[in-house]
């Protein structure tokens, strides 16, 4: 028995040593990319029994083709303002994996930009696609352009230019982009238009978000921001717990943000608080949806706007201070790493009972292990986050099949992968161990899906 015990636990100390092995190397490949890092670190961190339990993962040298993406495409974006000056941008595009289906991620338009922010973006778009059910492989692109500020016809210049260069790398069976921070309808509607002219043929099917119109699916806009709470709800029923009565604090205050505060209101709970860039808005009496639908969607204005009409509110300049208000559930909706460990231990010290990550990755590590070592309940981005791809699957597959479904079908087929994401992931973690641990449960679930795929197709 002894002998055994011995064996085991060397074996054990060698997978770890080749785990942080790849990672390093990982990071000598990829200097100065610390988002990119942080999630493959994230990720690594609960393989370690997976890959004790199936080592052909480790002769197949898995870890090692996942973290290399397929394809990483950067390209300059020339283009001319409203006073007739060139601009240029830099524009991204990573086909990560490809193993379960076409590349599927969406495209990000944002100072921030970087090969580093679109690579932990499309890393962490592998294994969530992979939890989705649906046959996609992960992707991610974008550009650091900015669109705040910008006209229309800026806008559309820009957009086309951009799509100019990207046609060349995306198809309905290749690549289908979406959209993400800083593309909406306005920004997919010009794309479409572009690689429609380019290609001389209507391909519904090369872009996801689109306007309903042409192509677009009904309950896409909700998706993301209804799949996290439909996630966070399937986590507090486990646990006794609802959003009925549940006070809610949500940052953000664009697609995500605005649709997980209206399914959190309609399953009884009080959303006191969400945010923009500059700041954000706590109302006790419960924030007023339709209000901030209005400010945001439909005149543009900041969320500081709010208290003009409802003076009792405060609004606070400056985004991170809304983690100190006291709540019930925190759902982070706006960025990545926007929770830190002194935001987590706030939250911890008054009394939240659960976290779920509307935004990607919007937790730093350290805050993700306080929330653990806390019994705080905890839906990783992977996971609760995934409502937003699952409806762009599901748009992909009514433009091939020329069909439109209704929003209650859609949002039907939404809420039924989420729980089923709740359950892969709550299955996996059981099986390696990790009880209740639904960040390694996730990252399980997704790894051995894409993983037995990439083994099966072959050494390519």
């Amino acid at each position: 028995m002894k002998t055994l015990e011995k064996e085991n636990y060397t074996y054990a100390t060698d997978v770890q040593a080749y785990v942080q092995k790849v990672y390093d190397t990982v990071i000598q490949r990829n200097p100065h990319e610390n988002e990119f890092h942080q999630a493959v670190k994230e990720v690594f961190d609960s393989l370690l029994p997976v890959l004790e339990k199936n080592p052909h993962y480790i002769k197949q040298a898995v870890l090692e083709r996942i973290v290399e993406p397929e394809r990483l495409i950067s390209f300059r974006v020339p283009w001319v303002d409203d006073d007739g000056n060139v601009r240029v941008n830099r524009g991204f595009r990573v086909q990560f994996n490809s193993s379960l289906g076409p590349y599927k991620g969406g495209l990000r338009f944002h100072p921030s930009v970087n090969a580093s922010i679109i690579k932990f973006l499309g890393f962490e778009q592998i294994f969530k696609n992979a939890l989705t059910g649906q046959p996609i492989g992960g992707g991610k692109g974008g550009s650091d352009f900015d669109p705040k500020g910008k006209s229309d016809g800026e806008i559309m210049r820009f957009t086309q230019s951009f799509m100019s260069e990207l046609s060349q790398y995306i198809g309905p069976d290749t690549d289908v982009p979406a959209g993400d921070i800083g593309v909406g309808a306005k920004e997919i509607g010009y794309m479409f238009g572009q690689y429609k002219k380019m290609r001389g043929g209507f391909e519904a099917g090369v872009l996801t978000g689109k306007g309903i119109g042409y192509g677009g699916s009904l309950a896409r806009k909700e998706a993301t921001g209804y799949g996290t709470v439909y996630f966070v709800e399937e986590m507090l029923k486990d646990n006794g717990f609802s959003f009925a009565g549940s006070t809610v604090v949500v940052s953000g205050s664009g697609n995500v943000s605005i649709y997980a505060m209206e399914k959190a209101i309609q399953l009884g709970a009080k959303v006191v608080a969400c945010s923009d860039s500059s700041g954000y808005i706590y109302d006790k009496n419960g924030i007023d949806l339709l209000t901030v639908k209005r400010l945001k969607e439909v005149e543009g204005k900041r969320i500081s706007h709010y208290v003009d009409e409802y003076p009792h509110a405060l609004y606070v300049q400056g985004c991170s201070g809304i983690w100190s208000l006291p709540c019930d559930i925190a759902l982070p909706c706006a960025t990545q790493n926007e929770i830190d460990e002194t935001a987590a231990n706030t939250l911890v010290s008054n009394g939240v009972k659960a976290v779920g990550e509307g935004a990607n990755m919007p937790s730093t590590l350290e805050a993700v292990h306080l929330f653990q070592h806390h019994g705080v309940l905890f839906a990783p981005a992977k996971a609760a986050n995934a409502g937003g791809v699952s409806v762009s699957a599901l748009e992909m597959a009514q433009n091939s099949a020329r069909i439109a479904w209704t929003f209650e079908e859609v949002d039907a087929k939404l809420h039924d992968i989420m729980r089923n994401i709740y359950r892969e992931s709550m299955q996996a973690a059981e099986n390696y161990n990790a009880p209740g641990n639904l960040v390694a449960g996730a990252n399980i679930a997704g790894f051995i899906k894409v993983a037995e795929a990439t083994i099966a197709q072959g050494v390519i």
